[in-house]
């Protein structure tokens, strides 16, 4: 990739310094924005320096370096952030290693749940945070490092240019997904959108808008945890194994921009069979036009199938 010209460069962090050997060293964040297509771009020198594998024990259990105490749920700044300004955090679902976020019960998801909404309302209320993005990597083959279940949370100074033009076209659920709907709990469901890029993707919305996380009252988190259960528990199902997926929350944004979004959960995973990977290939890159070989509606049918949490 070319880089831009230094004046479509925005520089979050580096310091100005008179020394020469400063000048010439990399900026620990920068934000730089392709001058044709206007993509950002982050480039953060300084996660190379990040560890793959924890050679010491997992951090995230009770006793490691980022959980010294007992926990059920717990956050903590991210070590090696990819943006400055505290605005990366982790987020422990359990203590116990080798749980999965389904395998907690509608009960310990909850308590995800909960800490989802509060730190989104922290990070939210901030001067310098227009969007909270939380989100998970589960599993190797979608850049997760430590196997211990977790999430992490990004909040941005602006608002990135998909949710952004989520918000701007208004979406909203699929009020008739018909072959594709997955599951129900309460106003809450789950369907396989009508066009997805990943050969598994799925869509959970409540039938009447909510912005985010912390507008849920209790009835809303205690179903959204029943039907997130449920709906991880399928996938797990879907291939008799763990599947790696990438989950992440649209919630409205903080800066007061998109009032009228509506929140949803965004599920994908990259597996097209069981350890079978797709990969974005070229043309897809190129053109943004993706080529699934899973039909939506055969996959919500399999998806139906199976037991579930139940």
């Amino acid at each position: 990739m070319t880089a831009p010209p230094p004046e479509s460069s925005d520089v979050a962090t580096a310091a100005p310094s008179a020394a020469p050997a400063a000048r010439d060293a990399a900026p620990t964040h920068e934000l730089r924005t392709d001058p044709h297509l206007g993509t950002r771009v982050h480039v953060v020198g300084a996660r190379q320096q990040r560890p793959n594998l924890p050679s010491d024990g997992c951090p995230f259990c009770v006793g490691g370096r980022e959980a010294p105490d007992p926990y059920d749920v717990h956050w903590f700044p991210n070590r090696w952030p990819a943006m400055p300004g505290e605005r990366c955090e982790v987020i422990l679902y359990t203590s116990d290693h080798d749980a999965h976020l389904w395998s907690l019960g509608a009960a310990g998801v909850r308590r995800v749940i909960d800490l989802w909404a509060e730190r989104t309302r922290v990070l939210g209320a901030r001067d310098d945070v227009d969007l909270v993005l939380v989100f998970e990597n589960r599993g190797a083959e979608v850049g997760a490092t430590i196997s211990h279940p977790h999430g992490q949370i990004y909040a941005y100074d602006h608002v990135p240019e998909r949710p952004a033009r989520r918000f701007a076209a208004g979406w909203r659920p699929d009020p008739d997904p018909g072959r594709r709907l997955v599951a129900r709990v309460g106003e809450w469901t789950c369907t396989v959108p009508h066009a997805p890029s990943f050969p598994v993707e799925l869509s959970v919305a409540a039938s009447e808008p909510i912005g985010d996380l912390v507008a849920a009252d209790d009835e809303q988190r205690d179903t959204l945890a029943q039907l997130l259960v449920d709906v991880l528990a399928r996938l797990d199902q879907l291939y008799d194994r763990p599947m790696p997926y990438m989950l992440w929350l649209n919630q409205r944004p903080s800066d007061g921009s998109s009032p009228d979004a509506w929140f949803n959960i965004e599920i994908v995973s990259p597996w097209r069979d069981a350890g079978v990977q797709r990969f974005i290939a070229a043309a897809e890159v190129a053109c943004q036009e993706y080529f699934n070989p899973v039909v939506p509606e055969e996959l919500a049918e399999r998806l139906r199938r199976l037991p579930g949490a139940g």
